[in-house]
Protein backbone atom coordinates (compact mmCIF):
# COMPACT_ATOMS: atom_id res chain seq x y z
CA UNK A 1 0.00 0.00 0.00
CA UNK A 2 1.91 3.04 -1.57
CA UNK A 3 -0.19 6.43 0.39
CA UNK A 4 0.96 9.59 -0.26
CA UNK A 5 -0.19 12.92 1.36
CA UNK A 6 -0.50 16.32 -0.03
CA UNK A 7 -1.05 19.85 1.60
CA UNK A 8 -3.07 21.56 -0.25
CA UNK A 9 -3.57 18.89 -2.92
CA UNK A 10 -5.64 19.38 -5.80
CA UNK A 11 -8.52 17.60 -6.25
CA UNK A 12 -12.14 17.33 -8.03
CA UNK A 13 -15.24 18.45 -5.91
CA UNK A 14 -16.48 15.10 -7.54
CA UNK A 15 -13.93 12.73 -5.50
CA UNK A 16 -14.26 14.84 -2.28
CA UNK A 17 -17.91 14.41 -2.26
CA UNK A 18 -17.51 11.00 -3.33
CA UNK A 19 -14.86 10.10 0.00
CA UNK A 20 -17.38 12.48 2.14
CA UNK A 21 -20.58 10.00 1.41
CA UNK A 22 -18.06 6.88 1.89
CA UNK A 23 -16.98 7.61 4.88
CA UNK A 24 -20.08 9.21 6.44
CA UNK A 25 -22.42 7.12 4.87
CA UNK A 26 -24.92 9.74 3.75
CA UNK A 27 -25.57 9.85 -0.10
CA UNK A 28 -23.40 11.36 -2.70
CA UNK A 29 -23.40 15.34 -2.51
CA UNK A 30 -22.60 18.20 -4.21
CA UNK A 31 -20.74 20.49 -1.96
CA UNK A 32 -18.36 22.76 -3.74
CA UNK A 33 -15.53 21.85 -1.43
CA UNK A 34 -12.67 23.83 -3.20
CA UNK A 35 -14.53 27.35 -3.00
CA UNK A 36 -15.42 26.75 1.00
CA UNK A 37 -11.99 25.52 1.57
CA UNK A 38 -10.10 28.45 -0.39
CA UNK A 39 -12.43 31.14 1.71
CA UNK A 40 -12.09 29.68 5.28
CA UNK A 41 -9.46 27.26 5.51
CA UNK A 42 -5.52 27.28 6.17
CA UNK A 43 -5.46 23.89 4.08
CA UNK A 44 -6.21 20.92 4.02
CA UNK A 45 -4.33 16.97 3.74
CA UNK A 46 -5.67 14.91 1.14
CA UNK A 47 -3.98 11.08 0.85
CA UNK A 48 -4.06 9.47 -2.48
CA UNK A 49 -3.35 6.00 -3.17
CA UNK A 50 -3.33 4.99 -7.19
CA UNK A 51 -4.41 8.30 -7.95
CA UNK A 52 -7.74 7.66 -6.24
CA UNK A 53 -8.37 9.96 -3.12
CA UNK A 54 -8.83 7.61 0.09
CA UNK A 55 -8.56 10.55 2.93
CA UNK A 56 -8.79 14.09 3.74
CA UNK A 57 -9.10 16.67 6.23
CA UNK A 58 -9.95 19.96 6.37
CA UNK A 59 -7.43 22.82 8.47
CA UNK A 60 -9.90 25.97 9.52
CA UNK A 61 -8.96 28.59 11.15
CA UNK A 62 -9.02 31.88 12.61
CA UNK A 63 -6.07 33.58 10.78
CA UNK A 64 -4.31 33.45 14.37
CA UNK A 65 -2.54 30.91 16.67
CA UNK A 66 -6.37 28.68 16.27
CA UNK A 67 -6.29 25.80 14.09
CA UNK A 68 -9.28 23.17 13.86
CA UNK A 69 -9.26 19.79 12.74
CA UNK A 70 -12.23 19.32 10.23
CA UNK A 71 -14.16 16.65 8.21
CA UNK A 72 -11.38 14.18 8.69
CA UNK A 73 -12.51 11.36 6.21
CA UNK A 74 -11.12 8.32 5.41
CA UNK A 75 -12.57 5.56 2.62
CA UNK A 76 -13.86 2.59 4.04
CA UNK A 77 -11.30 0.05 2.64
CA UNK A 78 -8.58 1.84 4.29
CA UNK A 79 -9.72 2.34 8.09
CA UNK A 80 -7.24 0.71 10.28
CA UNK A 81 -4.37 1.17 8.71
CA UNK A 82 -2.60 4.59 9.59
CA UNK A 83 -4.56 6.67 7.23
CA UNK A 84 -6.37 8.95 9.81
CA UNK A 85 -3.74 9.68 11.88
CA UNK A 86 -1.13 10.68 9.00
CA UNK A 87 -3.38 13.01 7.57
CA UNK A 88 -3.90 14.41 11.45
CA UNK A 89 -0.10 14.21 11.92
CA UNK A 90 0.11 16.18 8.45
CA UNK A 91 -2.24 18.75 9.26
CA UNK A 92 -0.83 19.52 12.82
CA UNK A 93 2.79 19.61 10.95
CA UNK A 94 1.33 22.31 8.36
CA UNK A 95 -0.56 24.32 11.37
CA UNK A 96 2.68 24.63 13.10
CA UNK A 97 4.30 25.65 10.05
CA UNK A 98 1.68 28.65 9.66
CA UNK A 99 2.77 29.72 13.52
CA UNK A 100 -0.49 28.50 14.86
CA UNK A 101 -0.16 27.78 18.61
CA UNK A 102 -3.54 25.26 18.67
CA UNK A 103 -5.03 22.69 16.92
CA UNK A 104 -8.63 21.66 18.18
CA UNK A 105 -10.97 19.24 17.62
CA UNK A 106 -14.30 17.97 18.29
CA UNK A 107 -15.78 14.75 17.28
CA UNK A 108 -18.12 12.10 18.50
CA UNK A 109 -17.96 9.68 21.38
CA UNK A 110 -16.96 6.51 19.42
CA UNK A 111 -13.74 8.89 17.57
CA UNK A 112 -12.18 9.41 21.35
CA UNK A 113 -9.70 6.48 20.68
CA UNK A 114 -8.55 7.66 17.47
CA UNK A 115 -8.39 11.38 18.33
CA UNK A 116 -6.39 10.83 21.97
CA UNK A 117 -4.59 7.27 21.14
CA UNK A 118 -3.57 7.60 17.85
CA UNK A 119 -3.45 11.33 16.81
CA UNK A 120 -2.15 12.92 20.37
CA UNK A 121 -4.82 14.82 21.23
CA UNK A 122 -5.67 15.47 24.87
CA UNK A 123 -8.97 16.69 26.73
CA UNK A 124 -9.80 19.73 27.68
CA UNK A 125 -12.39 22.09 28.88
CA UNK A 126 -14.68 23.03 26.06
CA UNK A 127 -18.26 24.54 25.45
CA UNK A 128 -20.83 23.79 22.67
CA UNK A 129 -24.09 25.47 21.42
CA UNK A 130 -25.85 23.85 19.16
CA UNK A 131 -27.92 26.09 16.47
Amino acid sequence: MTITYEWRGDFENAALNALHADGFGHPVGRTDWRDRLLRHSLGWVCAWEHGALIGFVNVAWDGGAHAFVLDTVVARHRRGNGVGAALVARAAEEARAAHCSWLHVDFEEHLRGFYFDACGFRPTEAGLIAL
